[in-house]
Order: C-alpha cells, then sequence, then structure tokens
C-alpha cells in the first residue's frame, strides 16, 4: 500500500520513548523521596533528644531542702553579770541587775517581753522590749525590779529564773532561764533591803 502520511515508529520505538520520557520524571521522585527520608529522619532524631533530655531533667537528682532554722529558745544564752549600783533617787522598792543574751546562731531573735513569775514583783528592761538581737552577737540588757507587795515577795529566791519571750522567723517562745546562784543570792538581798522591814 502506498501514500503519503506521517511515519509511523517502528517496532520497539514507542517503549523506547516512554522510557526515556519517565527517566527524568523517576529521578525527580527519587530525589523527593530521599529529601523527604531525610528531613523526617532529622525531625526524629530531634524529636528523640528532646525526650530524652526532658526525662534527663525530670529524674536529675533534687538538692535537698535548707533545714528550717533552730528555735530561739535553742540559740539564745543568757548570762548573769552583775547587780546595778542603785542611784539616790530610786525608791528603795526598785532594784536591778545586768544580764548578758547572746544569740549563737541563725536569724535574728527579737525579745519580746521579760517577766517573772512572781506576783510581788514587776518586771522592765532597757532597753525596752520588743528588741531584736542580730545572730552571733552579744547585748547587755538591765533588768529592773519594782516590789508591789511585800507580803508575796519569797525572803529566799531559792532558784529564781526570767522568764523571755523569743520570736525569730521559726517561732515565738517563752523561756524560763535560771541564772545560777549568783542571782539568787544578789536577788534574796535586794528583796530583804526592800522588804526588810515589812513584818511577812
Amino acid at each position: 500500500m502506498s501514500g503519503t502520511g506521517p511515519v509511523e515508529p517502528g517496532e520497539g520505538t514507542e517503549v523506547r520513548h516512554a522510557r526515556e520520557a519517565a527517566g527524568p520524571l523517576r529521578a525527580l521522585t527519587s530525589r523527593y523521596h530521599r529529601r523527604h527520608r531525610r528531613t523526617a529522619l532529622v525531625t526524629a532524631a530531634a524529636l528523640c533528644a528532646l525526650t530524652a533530655g526532658g526525662y534527663l531533667y525530670a529524674s536529675r537528682p533534687q538538692p535537698r531542702p535548707a533545714p528550717p532554722p533552730s528555735y530561739p529558745s535553742q540559740v539564745v544564752h543568757l548570762a548573769y553579770l552583775a547587780p546595778v549600783t542603785p542611784t539616790g533617787t530610786a525608791p528603795t522598792s526598785a532594784f536591778g541587775f545586768t544580764v548578758a543574751l547572746t544569740v549563737r546562731s541563725g536569724p535574728s531573735v527579737t525579745v519580746t517581753r521579760v517577766t517573772q513569775a512572781n506576783a510581788g514583783l514587776s518586771v522592765s528592761s532597757s532597753p525596752r522590749a520588743p528588741f531584736r538581737i542580730k545572730p552571733h552577737s552579744t547585748r547587755k540588757i538591765t533588768v529592773t525590779f519594782r516590789v508591789t507587795e511585800c507580803a508575796k515577795v519569797p525572803r529566799n529566791a531559792g532558784f529564781p529564773f526570767l522568764d523571755v519571750t523569743l520570736r525569730n522567723v521559726r517561732a515565738i517562745e517563752t523561756h524560763s532561764f535560771i541564772l545560777g546562784p549568783r542571782y539568787a543570792r544578789h536577788l534574796s538581798e535586794a528583796l530583804q533591803d526592800a522588804c526588810g522591814n515589812v513584818s511577812p
């Protein structure tokens, strides 16, 4: 059969042509898959590192909390020093003693009150309460007694003590301090001088 028209492809040329056309598309797809796989791997590695870091942070050893400060009565020491020499204008019913209050450690301690249990005596302090004492320091305090009722005052003080109310950031406490035999002797002598002319 003869005639003119488009030349038809020969045997086997169609498949080769389709393969050649598909080559660049396959290379593009393969490159896309490789890039996508690399991104997925990087993302997965980053997530793993983030998870591991979070676990290590959460499971790290926790520092021990600082212990609470001591109670004020555990760090305060009160020592008797000497009697106060009365002045000429002081009433005979009043007398005083000096003591030293030391805060050995911890935070500052505030003295809010100084008193004693005997109903026949009133007590005041100089400096006047409340006053604060810093840690690792000592403050000299003058305690003044005034006899209010001789009938209620014992002639022999025995083992007298001072009640001191102390406060720090941990607690507020009233602590009884026994100041020793010298203080007991001087207190008994002062009471006898103040109430010597009064019948018991």
